[in-house]
Order: structure tokens, then sequence, then C-alpha cells
């Protein structure tokens, strides 16, 4: 077997270039499929971890995914606000140890505004039950400060002590800028993946200090409320979109998920995050099923141009084959030495490409924030070895020709090629 390795290793290196070009497409294409391997977990995992220190998401009765699209991440809109009373009921149940309100509906610059208060940068995780950091500035206190994610100060050039004016739904039709009491910028979050960085954060108070003067969605013709006197009104909000619930005990999640869903002052909707990410993800899993059909079509290019490269270079290696054939090898060792360069082939590239991914998850954490997601694992995972074994497999399986080709051909020119 050493023997048939070092002459496979020798005509490999005489024949350097046109394997090192195949060497380096099986190595691309085993570096994309690790690749989306590798960024289809990531996404799975900051799609389902964008909400991890609650119970449950409560809002007024629609579908599951509905809730937590709008809720979450800030897509769509809601069927319909729950009572303010109605949130402070459910709230003082003595199993909840935490609530965080939430109001939707604003925007600024085509980023959400998200009107909470304080309690939810105590109580809000992500990921592994991570807390929200500030990379600058504090928490809002005032009517009008406002909490930046950190995708909304980077593209917008933002930085605490900025102002900046909301708008009323997406600010897309003219005269729906709240541009008579602005916001004043103090605080930024860290980078965290989610939806959080593209979210504009405000009081509760300040979503209804702003809406003052409007009625059914649009402003009151000739009547202004200005920002310096807002503090004399009541601002206790009336209704909110939505609120996030901790409980003391998780075995309590079944019963006060029942409470709520049976609620008798208002129709409402509890729903646990983990359950109803999971039954979103597999709506939009058609995309990471693409992804990995398209990754293996490339690793076939590259097997395919593997294979082809072997016929080809067996015109020039016939002599080759009928002086081993003369000296006595056998047709298994024909059969091998052709099958080894193969296998040698693809396993140096899926060690290239092993090395590739495991270098960009090192290095481009920074990137992959940028996108949302969560830093690659540095860790070789069970899938993906078992992804570089069907690469070997396969590799080895573009071999058989090639050396059932050159078993014939040696049995037929002996020591002279034909032309």
């Amino acid at each position: 077997m050493s023997a048939l390795l070092r002459l496979a290793l020798a005509s490999a290196w005489n024949r350097r270039l046109s394997l090192g070009l195949t060497l380096l497409a099986v190595m691309l294409a085993a570096t994309l499929l690790l690749s989306v391997e590798r960024i289809r977990e990531a996404a799975r995992d900051s799609f389902a971890q964008s909400v991890s220190g609650s119970d449950l998401i409560v809002g007024a009765r629609t579908s599951p995914v509905q809730l937590v699209l709008y809720s979450v991440f800030r897509l769509g809109e809601a069927t319909n606000n729950l009572d303010w009373a109605s949130y402070q009921k459910i709230a003082a149940d003595p199993a909840i140890a935490w609530s965080v309100p939430l109001s939707l509906g604003d925007s600024h610059r085509g980023y959400p505004v998200f009107g909470t208060t304080a309690d939810y940068f105590t109580h809000f995780r992500y990921g592994d039950r991570q807390p929200l950091r500030l990379a600058d500035g504090v928490v809002f206190a005032g009517i009008f400060d406002a909490v930046l994610g950190a995708e909304v100060a980077q593209r917008l050039g933002y930085r605490v002590g900025d102002q900046i004016t909301l708008s009323h739904g997406d600010g897309g039709l003219p005269g729906m800028a709240h541009d008579d009491k602005p916001f004043t910028v103090v605080g930024i979050l860290a980078p965290t993946g989610t939806p959080v960085d593209r979210t504009v954060h405000v009081g509760l108070a300040a979503i209804e200090a702003i809406h003052l003067d409007w009625i059914g969605g649009a402003p009151v013709p000739g009547f202004n409320i200005g920002a310096e006197v807002v503090q004399k009104f009541d601002l206790t909000p009336k209704s909110i979109t939505a609120f996030l619930v901790g409980l003391h005990q998780r075995a309590e999640v079944f019963r006060i998920q029942r409470r709520i869903n049976q609620f008798a002052d208002e129709p409402l909707l509890a729903v646990m995050p983990g359950v109803a990410l999971d039954q979103l993800w597999q709506t939009v899993g058609v995309v990471e099923r693409a992804l990995q059909a398209v990754s293996w079509l490339v690793l076939a290019v590259g097997l395919a141009g593997l294979m082809a490269t072997m016929l080809a270079g067996l015109d020039q290696r016939r002599r080759e084959m009928a002086i081993l054939r003369a000296i006595g090898a056998g047709r298994r060792h024909i059969l091998g030495l052709l099958l080894l360069e193969s296998g040698l082939v693809s396993l140096l590239g899926c060690l290239l490409g092993l090395a590739a991914v495991s270098l960009f998850a090192a290095v481009g954490g920074d990137l992959l924030a940028a996108f949302g997601l969560a830093a690659l694992p540095l860790a070789v995972s069970v899938g993906e070895m078992k992804l570089l074994g069907a690469v070997l497999l396969c590799g080895l399986a573009v071999g058989v020709l090639p050396a059932w080709r050159a078993y014939r051909l040696s049995l037929a020119d002996g020591l002279i090629p034909r032309s």
C-alpha cells in the first residue's frame, strides 16, 4: 500500500498543474458546502434565539406566526391592540415574575419604532440568554429619549446626543412626521444579530406624547400640543401592541397560557416563543434547502472536473500503465492507483475547504453580525463530518470510470501505446 501511495503521489506531482486546478475546484466546492451548512445553522440559531428569555408573548388574538412576526421581528402589523387594563390585570398574576409591554406602529427612516419601558433592557434576552448591552450612552429616562439599535446607529450615522424625528406608520406618506416633537439619542445598543439592531427604542409615554394631537392616525388640523407641555397630560397608554412575560416557575407556563387564551375581557393569544419560532422556520426553511441544493450542484461540478481531468490525462499515461502491467502490477494495482489519486484530491480538497471555513469563522464574526447572523462555531460538527465523508465518497466514486478505463487500456496497449 505504501508503494502504491508513493507512486500515486509521484504521478500526481508530475501532473501538478492540471490536478492543482482540479484540487482548487474541489476545495472551493467543499468550502461552499461547509459554509452553507455553518451559515444555515447560524441563521437558524439567530432565528430561534431572537428572543430567548421570555416564557410567553401575548397579543390580540391572531395566528401565532403573525404575533411573533410583528412582536419579535417587527414585520407586518397587529390585527388589533390590547387594552392597557387587560395587560395590568394579567401582569398582576402572582405566577408572573415580570412583564414588558410593547407598542409598535411608528418608524424612523424605514426602521421600526419600539415603545416599551426601561424594564425591557433588564429582562429581554436573546441568543443563549444574553442580556442587552449598551455600547454607548444610557437607557432612556426622559419622554423624548431614544435608544438606537446597532444597525440603526451605524447605517444612519447617529451618535449619542443627535436628534431624530419619528414618523407615523412606515413614513411613506407626506405629513406623517412627528417633527414637532424631536427625540434625543441617549444610548446605542451593542450588536446582537437580532431585530433589536434594527429598532429605535423609546418609552411608552413617548408614544402617547407624539399622538396627543392626532386622531384616527392623522394630525388634527390647526391643533398642536408642543413638546414642552406634554408632561401636563396623562401619558398612560390606553392600549399596547403586545407584551412579554417571564414566569417564576416554567411549569406554570401552560396554566398561564390557558388563562390568557381564555381571558374574558377581550380575545387574546399567548404563545411560547420557541414553539412559534419553530413553526415560522418551517415556513421559511425552503430557503436553506435551496442553498444546500446549490452547494451540492457546485460540488458536482467540481467532482465532474476531477473526472474529466483524469480521463483526459489517460492518453498521456497509457505508457505508464502499460509499464506497470509489464512489471507485474495487477488489475487491482491499476484500479487502486487511480482511485487513490481521486481520493487524495478529494481528501485534500475537503481539508483545505474545512481550513478555509474555520478561518472565516474565526475572523468573520463582524461581517456575519452585519447580516444579522450569529457567529459561526469553530468546532467541526457531526453534520459537517458527515458532509465531508459524503464528499470523500463521491470523490472516490468519480475515480471508478477513469480507473476502469485505465485498466482496459493497459491490457490492450502492452508496452507501446497506440496512436
